[in-house]
């Protein structure tokens, strides 16, 4: 394998920074960035020392590239992506994966056929501690697992819809679809994969404090086929904005993390049964060192995307995986069309 990854990035809104990113990661080289925007463009290639690209067929058609990073508007992610594979690159994407599983699916085909690396952004991915959390719900820390919540409460201005490029994506259900879809994706996919597989979701939504095609509040209720339930609230109306939070709760204690911080990790003290079967349960503080995280894990989706093309080690969040929340987000939106609950394969 090669012992250094050559890489293009489309999109210079979050695509700036993971061009950043590849300039300073050892191993990686950034080639050239793509942006229909000259100003932007010109503008990361002087201070970057790369190219700038306006047509994307034509970074595509560079042989000096190895991989592609896309991050254009939500519903184009996979159409992106999809294009970057079938022309030989590795690629990856910001989240989500797409709007639609069909659209992934036809990703997760493609860099399977070819043999390439396809991964999804999800930044907290790469936080230790996420990965801690995990560990001590399947090692067992807070016994069986009964409820996770999620409850993203953020405030987002009629400005910030009409604004973007183009102008106004952030707006349309073609584009961005929602607050679920796209600002609350992250936190779905942090939920699902630590209670995941998802037997089935129902759940409503409406758009109550802008004027856009996509929702600004959304719920979902989550059966999780090990027997817990989850509730996912996520709206852009919320002022003050007040952040997001995950909780995730069993019969014998409770984690709660808060804008990828952990603010209380506490169990029942003792090693029989549920606190529930207790006549007076002690909570005491429990610790995230006692619970392992990679050593080797990858700082951000550049060092992930290094490693796996030149070593051979898997990513973070590959095609499956990002795959998932969109399956849930998409399963809660039908819901709220057809009026049922929806199951999942």
């Amino acid at each position: 394998m090669a012992d250094e990854v050559r890489f293009g990035i489309v999109g210079l809104g979050m695509g700036r920074d993971r061009a950043n990113k590849a300039v300073k990661t050892p191993g990686a080289r950034l080639v050239a960035v793509c942006d229909i925007l000259e100003e932007r463009g010109a503008k990361a290639a002087s201070e970057l020392g790369v190219e700038w690209i306006a047509e994307y067929d034509a970074m595509l058609a560079r042989e000096d590239i190895d991989c592609v990073g896309v991050f254009t508007p939500s519903g184009m992610h996979c159409d992106f992506t999809l294009r970057a594979l079938q022309a030989g690159k590795h690629a990856f994407t910001t989240k989500p994966m797409d709007l639609t599983v069909t659209k992934c699916d036809a990703t997760i085909a493609e860099a399977d056929a070819r043999g390439l690396v396809l991964a999804v952004d999800f930044e907290s991915r790469y936080n230790p501690n996420n990965h801690r959390i995990q560990a001590a719900i399947e090692g067992g820390a807070l016994g069986r697992v009964i409820l996770g919540d999620l409850r993203m409460k953020w405030f987002r201005s009629q400005a910030y819809y009409a604004t973007g490029w183009p102008e106004g994506w952030r707006s349309r259900l073609a584009t961005e679809r929602g607050s679920m879809a796209n600002q609350g994706v992250h936190y779905i996919d942090l939920l699902q994969w630590w209670l995941g597989p998802i037997r089935a979701v129902s759940g409503a939504f409406g758009t109550y404090a802008h004027k856009i095609e996509s929702e600004d509040l959304a719920v979902g209720i989550v059966d999780f086929e090990r027997g817990a339930t989850g509730v996912i609230v996520t709206t852009t109306t919320a002022f003050p904005d007040q952040g997001t939070r995950l909780e995730i709760g069993g019969d014998r204690g409770t984690i709660a993390w808060q804008n990828q911080d952990l603010v209380l990790f506490k169990g029942v003290q003792g090693d029989a049964g549920s606190a529930g079967e207790w006549e007076s349960p002690e909570a005491v503080d429990l610790s995230l060192d006692d619970y392992p995280a990679p050593e080797d894990l990858p700082p951000h989706i550049i060092a992930d995307m290094t490693r796996a093309i030149t070593q051979g080690a898997p990513v973070q969040c590959d095609g499956r995986e990002g795959r998932k929340s969109v399956a849930l987000f998409q399963a809660v939106y039908t819901s709220c069309d057809q009026g049922r609950p929806v199951e999942l394969p």
